[in-house]
């Protein structure tokens, strides 16, 4: 239970959910693959094909999206993450054709 600072009561439920920030997600997000494409499309900063993140969260594996995720999140110095996310991509369902 969090406390005010000023009086020690706790606070109210309007002043906790006052604390998050809910608008973070789109308007019309309902699915969870849509929530993890728009969450990888603003982590890449590419907002604007966030329509193609969402598919690919909708369609590809996700151990696969993961995988290139972090490997763009390890990478020092990357002038454009979202090229480098989708040439890893295409990288490991190449991988996983072929085995």
């Amino acid at each position: 239970m969090r406390l005010d600072k000023d009086k020690k009561r706790p606070k109210s439920l309007g002043q906790l959910l006052k604390s998050y920030n809910l608008d973070d997600k789109g308007k019309y997000i309902t699915q969870e693959f849509q929530d993890y494409g728009y969450r990888l499309a603003k982590e890449l900063g590419d907002e604007k094909h966030k329509a193609l993140y969402i598919k690919l969260a909708k369609e590809a594996p996700r151990a696969i999206l993961e995988k290139a995720r972090l490997f763009v999140k390890d990478a020092y110095n990357v002038r454009n993450k979202a090229r480098l996310f989708m040439w890893k991509l295409k990288e490991l369902r190449s991988n996983s054709k072929s085995n």
